[in-house]
């Protein structure tokens, strides 16, 4: 399948682009080249990507602006899902706030940095444990039933609180660490897949890993590929319900993730790579 469909309508190629490495080091900041993440952005779309993901904690802000800078308005068919509900208190620092109030607050300053009315997929960054699941949820339900956003989806979530979500509000999306090589999301993939949920890998090479690298190496060889676009190739195979987002700051490794919707390996490879890593 080279599209997927997120909630009813919203149909995308299945292959995104995270938009968090063009902030400054740390995700903190701009970056020392401010105009080269533009031309990112704007080759993106030129070769296809419909789908962008950013958080209001890139930067913070810093990439939901960039992203408005270079593509807005924004052409007809590009989806920008962001998320709400962590906070920045500096460079590599990460923190959770699922308050409502903090919730509704971010989402309203997204919709300003974005020029948007209304927002197609906003998600919540990771649960906060000091806030009732159910208020964080029901926040995004609200934001829902008020216009602000079309879906809403979920990150860093296991397949209880998933559960538990769907039981406030349709769950359109997950968005979790998943890869090749780090399967623990694997569950909550085939949840995904069985109820027509979008899953969206992020480090889809479990950024660098060395041991996967290595396992990656010889059918990126046989194909004359890179082994990052074996990885995204084999997520685009695992299952139809992935949507991977790989994320870069040089137009070189844009141009190499996004040909990687059109590498095939055999079946055999295919196999072998499964098998890489226990579920």
């Amino acid at each position: 399948m080279s599209s997927i469909t997120i909630g009813k309508d919203i149909r995308v190629n299945r292959l995104g682009f995270g938009a968090m490495r063009l902030c400054g080091p740390g995700i903190w900041g701009w970056p020392a080249d401010r105009e080269n993440a533009l031309r990112v952005l704007r080759r993106a779309v030129e070769l296809g990507v419909e789908f962008i993901d950013t958080a209001d904690a890139y930067g913070p802000n810093v990439n939901e602006e960039q992203i408005a800078q270079a593509l807005y308005p924004y052409p007809a068919g590009l989806t920008i899902a962001t998320k709400g509900g962590s906070t920045r208190p500096g460079p590599s620092e990460w923190r959770r706030d699922g308050r409502p109030a903090h919730l509704a607050k971010a989402c309203e300053g997204s919709l300003r940095r974005l020029r948007l009315e209304r927002i197609d997929l906003y998600q919540l960054h990771a649960v906060d444990v000091n806030v009732p699941l159910e208020d964080q949820v029901g926040a995004l339900r609200k934001l829902r039933d008020e216009g602000k956003i079309r879906y809403v989806g979920l990150s860093n979530v296991n397949l209880e609180q998933l559960q538990s979500a769907q039981r406030i509000v349709e769950i359109a999306s997950v968005q979790n660490n998943y890869n090749v090589g780090n399967r623990a999301s694997e569950p909550i993939l085939q949840y995904c897949e069985a109820n027509g949920i979008a899953f969206i890998p992020y480090f889809p090479l479990d950024a660098g890993d060395i041991t996967t690298l290595e396992a990656l190496e010889p059918v990126a060889a046989a194909h004359g590929a890179t082994v990052f676009q074996v990885g995204l190739a084999w997520l685009l195979h695992h299952s139809p319900a992935a949507l991977p987002i790989p994320g870069t700051s040089s137009l070189d490794h844009l141009a190499e993730n996004v040909a990687a919707r059109t590498l095939t390996l055999s079946e055999r490879e295919y196999g072998a790579l499964d098998r890489l890593a226990a579920v």
